[in-house]
């Protein structure tokens, strides 16, 4: 079980309209508690569960997200369309995930505080949301047996990961980093502990052309009632392996990567980074721990440091894979980071913990197109070879480390 670090104090409270935040502080004076992050929230906010008007304007009790059940392909699809609705690329002055202005009167921001180190909230828009009342069952869909619909009954939380709405994650310190982590660990393990809940995905969505919506470094934790169809299918694969050979599958692709070396990228002694051999995207990198580990809240002290400065250093290899601008500089590669973590209950023991993060991007300003074959059927075609990736990543890696080893050295502690 997770075990929150000396070096990070978590406080929690509670917004106007009942959803959870939680502050995850790693600078004084509230790391020692001495003082506190502002708690209370004085926006005018209804309960988010409070009945809703209908189209006549009687009231009817909310009913939140459900799913429907695809009897084609075996997946549930969440609807939730009160998410038409949400903020969609706001002016800065109007950012919803930076910290109150000081001085200035209280705006429709989601954190009270004028500052923080990493804040995590339940998503005020979610797709995924338990209402209290509302019994998580399965019932037939228009009368008929086999349309199944159900409550989408998860949760959907952000984490935002500096307060400088100007910056990315990249460039936060391994310090602050390690918080990351610690926040990331942290409601792993909670979200992991509620009623109904399959599986919890860690996710960041970098860039406007992934379909980012809000600029400010930021991802989003979502809690799973069901098992996603990525998983179903590496679980699939899984037992299938175990069944053959009587080991896990993932720490053989593991031990295959490292025995051939062609594709590995960046070493650490507790971490590697690797171009998967059937690697799909433009840009594509796993990140797996040495040791069998299930999700990140098993996670040791010692794998929490360390990833700290090799997930920035992977970050930067990113930013780094493509030519820089005609001024010389980066140019801002989209991705999505995410992590895999094993189901938290039936098939745990089949699965590892490890991350993937990849890019639409095919060169500057060209984005990879998913064309008939990948939309219409799930063939995929690759554009380039995993080899071909691997070695350009090699290429860049010594400048990447160069570049989170200065960030140490400079000593700062925020983004």
């Amino acid at each position: 079980m997770s075990t929150l670090s000396p070096n990070v104090r978590k406080t929690g409270t509670t917004l106007a309209d009942g959803r959870d935040l939680f502050y995850f502080d790693d600078s004084e004076p509230y790391l020692s508690g001495s003082q506190t992050r502002r708690l209370d929230d004085p926006r005018p906010l209804t309960d988010r569960y409070a009945p809703v008007p209908d189209e006549t304007g009687v009231n009817q009790p909310m009913t939140g997200p459900t799913m429907r059940y695809d009897v084609l392909t075996g997946e549930w699809i969440p609807h939730a369309a009160h998410r038409m609705n949400r903020t969609f690329l706001p002016p800065a002055d109007a950012n919803p995930l930076a910290p109150a202005k000081p001085g200035a009167a209280y705006s429709d921001g989601e954190i009270p505080a004028e500052d923080y180190d990493v804040v995590v909230f339940e998503n005020r828009f979610p797709s995924l949301m338990r209402v209290p009342g509302v019994e998580d069952v399965e019932t037939a869909f228009e009368g008929e047996d086999m349309w199944r619909i159900r409550p989408a009954a998860g949760r959907c939380e952000v984490i935002c990961f500096s307060p400088d709405h100007t910056k990315s994650l990249r460039e936060v310190t391994p310090r602050r980093m390690r918080t990351i982590i610690e926040a990331w660990a942290d409601r792993t393990e909670e979200l992991s502990q509620l009623s109904g809940i399959e599986q919890v995905f860690c996710f960041e969505n970098r860039g406007q052309e992934i379909g980012v919506t809000l600029h400010h470094p930021h991802g989003q934790i979502y809690a799973y009632p069901y098992l996603t169809p990525r998983t179903t299918q590496m679980l699939q694969q899984a037992r299938a392996h175990r069944a053959a050979t009587g080991r896990n599958l993932l720490r053989d692709v593991l031990e295959a990567e490292l025995r051939s070396g062609r594709r590995i990228v960046l070493e650490g002694e507790h971490w590697v980074a690797y171009v998967p051999m059937a690697a799909r995207w433009p840009l594509e990198i796993h990140v797996a721990p040495r040791r069998d580990v299930a999700d990140l809240a098993e996670l040791n002290e010692a794998e929490r440091d360390e990833l700290a400065t090799f997930y920035l250093q992977i970050l930067n290899m990113m930013e780094r894979f493509f030519p820089a601008q005609p001024d010389g500089t980066l140019t801002k590669t989209p991705y999505i980071a995410g992590w895999h973590q094993a189901p938290t209950g039936e098939g745990r023991e089949d699965l590892r913990l490890h991350l993937q993060i990849f890019s639409f991007l095919r060169s500057p300003g060209k984005l990879k197109y998913l064309a008939g074959s990948e939309s219409g059927m799930g063939a995929w075609i690759s554009d380039t070879t995993p080899e071909k990736i691997a070695d350009r990543l090699k290429d860049i890696a010594p400048e990447a480390v160069a570049a989170v080893a200065a960030s140490t050295d400079n000593n700062e502690v925020t983004a």
